[in-house]
């Protein structure tokens, strides 16, 4: 579930340098100009904080997730094979066996870039509740569209000929393959019959917040509730409408929130659109039902997200299921706690750079407010896996 939360656009980098073998504590490596110094876990204060059952439930629900559909670069920060042992030694873990776990499991090493003022910085992310319908109504105008046939999606690194390698998308034609349409053309009909409606929401607005969180769920008339999973991309560059809302003047940069920004394109319609289709990125999205309340969407790990311990990442740079270890004060968090053990399970095209993450908040309105309120510098420590028990290093 590509997360678009940041202001700044992009794709996720690449690995910059080999990671060295996690088995060598004494070496350092690199990873995406990041240099990755290691730590024993004493000199970690407080860890693996309150509840690190919870931390280990998230890392089994990625363990036990089915590939991505957008497999990461080769050479991801992460050993596959020491992940796979470490997740299948995973099962037989008891709740409070969960500590002893990651200490035994993995090596911590702190990412540390050089000549940056801040050790990192961490924002939050969501999953919104919404209205709508299955059916185009007076109150439900505006469509929520699946992903059509001819939307080609590129990995990380990957282009089609004739292509700008700066999209993430191509169009499949007769010819070959060219730029898929931008939002405005989108909204004016370039995809004409492709253009299939899974849902309707009240306005143009929702549909933002939905495209820009990449998933949420949507209360229809009756009662019932669906999730709107993300489903692809045009792969066109993402510009955050709420910086276009303060750049021009609308409104102050301070306090500025998901609710004031939302509010203003409501009482501004003309504008709105204008600043709307300013963003040339789409997503399309898939229906899916709402298996377990209490958890997310999917992430771009194709596991669920869990609420306060999913991280989005860089995916050019860390493989999911890496364990992180944030340090500093999280939502939520008692004024005693120093930090909190998050397993990546997703990324997104704002979320770039070695000490660089978005955390799930949750669900819902409450949920919003604590994601918008997340802009903070944090210390990012990275669990790698050690070599599978009786497998030289």
């Amino acid at each position: 579930m590509p997360n678009l939360r940041a202001w700044s656009g992009g794709v996720p980098a690449f690995l910059f340098a080999t990671l060295l073998a996690a088995s060598t504590p004494a070496a350092l490596a690199e990873v995406g100009g990041a240099v990755l110094t290691p730590v024993p876990f004493a000199a970690l204060p407080g860890f693996p904080g309150p509840e690190p059952a919870a931390a280990l439930d998230a890392f089994r629900r990625v363990c036990a997730a089915p590939p991505p559909p957008l497999p990461q670069p080769t050479g991801v920060a992460g050993d596959p094979a020491a992940l796979s042992a470490a997740c299948k030694d995973a099962l037989d873990v008891a709740p409070d066996a969960a500590a002893a776990f990651f200490r035994d499991r993995f090596e911590a090493y702190r990412v540390v870039k050089p000549g940056s003022e801040r050790p990192g910085f961490l924002t939050g992310y969501f999953e919104p509740e919404l209205e709508g319908s299955l059916t185009q109504g007076p109150d439900f105008p505006t469509p929520v569209l699946a992903r059509p046939d001819d939307l080609v999606s590129l990995a990380p690194g990957e282009t089609r000929p004739g292509l700008d390698p700066a999209l993430r998308a191509a169009r499949a034609t007769a010819e070959g393959f060219g730029p898929y349409p931008d939002r405005a053309a989108i909204e004016d009909g370039a995809l004409g019959a492709r253009a299939r409606p899974i849902l309707w929401l009240r306005d143009a607005v929702d549909l933002l917040v939905l495209q820009v969180q990449g998933s949420g769920r949507v209360r229809l008339p009756d009662g019932r509730a669906v999730r709107v999973l993300y489903d692809g991309r045009n792969g066109q560059p993402y510009t955050a409408v709420a910086k276009l809302i303060v750049q021009e003047g609308h409104l102050p940069l301070e306090g500025l929130t998901l609710a004031r920004w939302t509010t203003w394109l409501r009482a501004h319609p003309e504008t709105a659109r204008r600043l709307i289709r300013a963003n040339a990125s789409y997503i399309f999205f898939r229906l899916a039902a709402v298996d377990d309340p209490a958890l997310g969407p999917p992430g771009a790990a194709n596991a669920p997200l869990t609420p306060g311990r999913s991280l989005a990442v860089d995916g050019g740079l860390w493989r999911y299921g890496l364990p992180f270890w944030l340090v500093g004060q999280l939502p939520g968090a008692a004024p005693s706690e120093t930090g909190r053990l998050v397993i990546a399970a997703d990324t997104g095209s704002a979320i770039v750079g070695p000490a660089r993450g978005d955390l799930f908040v949750g669900t819902g309105a409450q949920a919003g407010i604590a994601a918008g309120n997340l802009r903070d510098a944090v210390g990012f420590v990275v669990l790698l896996p050690k070599p599978a028990r009786g497998v030289a290093p």
